[in-house]
C-alpha cells in the first residue's frame, strides 16, 4: 500500500469514467471494490465521484453525443496546469481542452500526446486527487501504449518533467518507467507491432486476488478480455465493464 497527501508534478493523481449508463455503472464498481457512489453534482454538468473508505478514489461523468463511448480516462498533475498544456501543444501535442478552474478543488485541462493519446492535467488546490493506491480496490498502476514509444516518452520528459527508467529495451519488448525517486508511478510500452494491444492509456485496479475480484466482475456483468495469469509483473487480467469500458487488474501471482 501506498499514501500520499499530495501526488508529484507529472505524477497519475485521478481517473474518471466516461460512461453513457450511469447507474449500470455506479452499481458495478460499488459492487466489485466497494466504493462508495456520492450523488452527481448539477453544478459541475452531472459529475460524480467514488469514495474508498471515505475518500476519493474516482470519479464519473455523463458521456454525451451520439459517438459517445465508454472509457476509463487518466490525468497527471502539474504545478501549472495552463503552462503544462502550452508544453504540450509546443511539443507535438494537442489541446483539447483549455485550463479551466474548477471552483476551489482545482484547474483542469485535456491534451492529446502526439501519438493521440488523450491524458487529462489537474492542477491541485482543495481536490488532491487519489491519496492511497496499490491496495486492493483502489488504483493500482497506469500504463500507455504508443506506436511512437521515443517521441511519446520526450514529449512526457519534457511536457510533465517526468524521470523515466529503461526497464527492458529489445526489439521485442521495450518499456520504460515513470519514476519518483526510487518508486515507479506509471509506465509507458512500445506498441508497434503489437496490433492486439490496448494502444493509449490503460488503468490497473489492485487486487489481492485478481481471480475472485475477475469472477466477481463476471458476475456483475463485466466480460473477460484477457483471464487472469502469472507474469514477471504479478497476475494480470484485462475485462470490460458492462457498459464496455476496460479496465485491467493486478495482484500477486498464483505461484
Amino acid at each position: 500500500m501506498s499514501t500520499r497527501t499530495a501526488p508529484p508534478h507529472g505524477a497519475p493523481c485521478w481517473l474518471d469514467l466516461s460512461t453513457t449508463g450511469e447507474a449500470a455503472s455506479r452499481r458495478f464498481y460499488t459492487g466489485l471494490f466497494g466504493w462508495h457512489a456520492n450523488e452527481p453534482a448539477a453544478e459541475f454538468g452531472g459529475y460524480s465521484t467514488f469514495e474508498r473508505g471515505g475518500a476519493p478514489v474516482a470519479g464519473m461523468m455523463p458521456a454525451t453525443g451520439a459517438d459517445a463511448t465508454d472509457a476509463w480516462g487518466v490525468y497527471l498533475a502539474s504545478d501549472d496546469a495552463a503552462g503544462t498544456l502550452d508544453a504540450a501543444a509546443g511539443n507535438g501535442g494537442t489541446v483539447v481542452s483549455s485550463a479551466m478552474q474548477v471552483a476551489d478543488l482545482g484547474t483542469m485541462g485535456l491534451v492529446t500526446d502526439p501519438d493521440g493519446a488523450l491524458i487529462g492535467v489537474w492542477q491541485p488546490e482543495r481536490h488532491q486527487g487519489f491519496l492511497e493506491y496499490a491496495v486492493d480496490g483502489a488504483p493500482g498502476w497506469f500504463e500507455l501504449h504508443t506506436d511512437r514509444y521515443d517521441d511519446v516518452l520526450g514529449f512526457y520528459r519534457t511536457v510533465f518533467g517526468w524521470h523515466t527508467a529503461t526497464e527492458a529495451d529489445t526489439p521485442q519488448f521495450r518499456y520504460a518507467t515513470m519514476r519518483d525517486g526510487d518508486e515507479q508511478l506509471a509506465g509507458v510500452m512500445d506498441g508497434s507491432g503489437m496490433p492486439d494491444a490496448d494502444k493509449g492509456w490503460s488503468i490497473y485496479f489492485a487486487a489481492d486476488d485478481v481471480d475472485a475480484t475477475a469472477a466477481r466482475a463476471v458476475e456483475l456483468g463485466a466480460t473477460i478480455v484477457r483471464p487472469a495469469e502469472d507474469t514477471p509483473y504479478g497476475r494480470l487480467a484485462v475485462l470490460d465493464d458492462p457498459n464496455d469500458a476496460r479496465f485491467k487488474l493486478a495482484g500477486p501471482n498464483n505461484g
